[in-house]
């Protein structure tokens, strides 16, 4: 069971949009943005032809399947759509891996998409009011881990800040992230607090945005590009809700955890540090990154601070993570997010990423979470 969806579906072809604050641009402009580079990358030149099926992700839909469909002109074939928090792009390559796996479908595309800046929010309009009763936003909630990790680990603002000042250079080299700016650690220390410890450079920007990837059966790859990249893995895990578990302990996130160990097992990896090249994960703040190096397998508990100042994680370091920057400076519209991971994982693995190209990558992993949180998804690609 382990192994019955490795190597079985190839991504021939990836796109995705400008992120950022995309006022000019509707939802579906994006969602065709998108989609039509990744067309353009595989080589499709008839996709009502050429495509089975449609998988869709977005946290806030506005019509359902009826906005893809009309978008893309895609009608008389099947279109589904998923939501479920930050990971929800990753669910939603899930499915797309599982129908081709299964051989329900020779062809899909997977887009994630969406446009919260249209609905009147500066971030999430999630409120998580289950922290003893009272009501406490994203920053709030995750602030609290810090705050404990900082007491356990003696870590401290410089060790986040560090992470803050990676993923916006990595940002500066991403042609399609949302922020370009390059900043000190002076920047993040002296920026105002949003949730102490995080200031504003420790949180993620929320941005519109869309992206997208064809799958194919591993046997048609060919057909389409030579260079196909393969889906080794692909897992969705939920944990008990962290306000409602005795064990929680502000230190690690069980989803990721749980997640990790079925990704891991799928992929055949046991030393996940010296077996992956690079990693996307899932840094909604700047907290939220170092836990999860941890409840990755990345380094052990306790020694993220000690990697994070030898610049491990860096882009010229021994496993580069957030390589485009992350939704910290690429953007994070949520529904996007992990597809977007995909996207740059792909191009990493076709020696694609110009300026932020990791050296012989051939396995790349990527991560979200989602709600307080109580889901992830992980997704793992490698070459052949």
């Amino acid at each position: 069971m382990s192994e019955s969806i490795r190597d079985k579906t190839a991504i021939v072809g990836v796109g995705a949009c400008q992120f950022g604050e995309n006022w000019d641009r509707s939802r579906e402009d994006m969602i065709v943005d998108a989609a039509y580079e990744a067309y353009a990358d595989a080589g499709i030149e008839d996709p009502q032809a050429q495509i089975d099926a449609i998988f869709c992700g977005a946290v806030y839909p506005r019509d359902g399947t009826a906005e893809v469909a009309e978008a893309l002109k895609f009608f008389g074939k099947p279109i589904s759509i998923v939501s479920d928090y930050c990971q929800t792009g990753t669910d939603a390559f899930r499915f797309g891996v599982f129908a081709v796996a299964c051989g329900m479908h020779d062809t899909v595309l997977v887009v994630g998409f969406d446009k919260p800046k249209d609905r009147g929010v500066s971030g999430p309009s999630v409120s998580f009011d289950r922290v003893r009763g009272l009501p406490a936003t994203p920053a709030g909630w995750f602030s609290l881990c810090a705050a404990r990790y900082f007491e356990t680990y003696d870590a401290g603002r410089e060790d986040l800040a560090r992470i803050a000042v990676k993923n916006h250079h990595n940002g500066t080299l991403a042609p399609k992230s949302m922020l370009k700016r390059e900043i000190s650690i002076d920047d993040v220390l002296r920026a105002r607090i949003i949730s102490w410890p995080f200031g504003l450079f420790d949180c993620a920007a929320q941005s519109d945005g869309a992206a997208a990837a064809i799958l194919t059966r591993r046997d048609r790859a060919k057909s389409f590009r030579d260079d196909f990249v393969l889906v080794k893995a692909v897992s969705i895990a939920v944990a008990e809700h962290p306000q409602r578990d005795p064990d929680f302990d502000f230190l690690s996130w069980k989803p990721t955890i749980y997640a990790a160990r079925a990704a891991y097992e799928q992929a055949g990896i046991t030393e996940p540090f010296r077996e992956l090249d690079v990693v996307q994960l899932h840094d909604c703040f700047t907290m939220t990154e170092l836990l999860s190096y941890e409840d990755l397998g990345l380094c052990k508990k306790g020694e993220a601070k000690d990697h994070i100042a030898a610049g491990t994680f860096e882009l010229t370091g021994e496993l580069p993570v957030n390589t485009d920057g992350g939704l910290k400076s690429f953007g994070h519209p949520t529904g996007a997010t992990g597809v977007r991971m995909i996207y740059e994982n792909t191009l990493q693995l076709q020696g694609r990423a110009g300026e932020r190209q990791v050296k012989n990558a051939t396995t790349a992993l990527s991560h979200n979470i989602g709600g307080p949180p109580t889901t992830c998804g992980i997704a793992i690609l490698g070459m052949p």
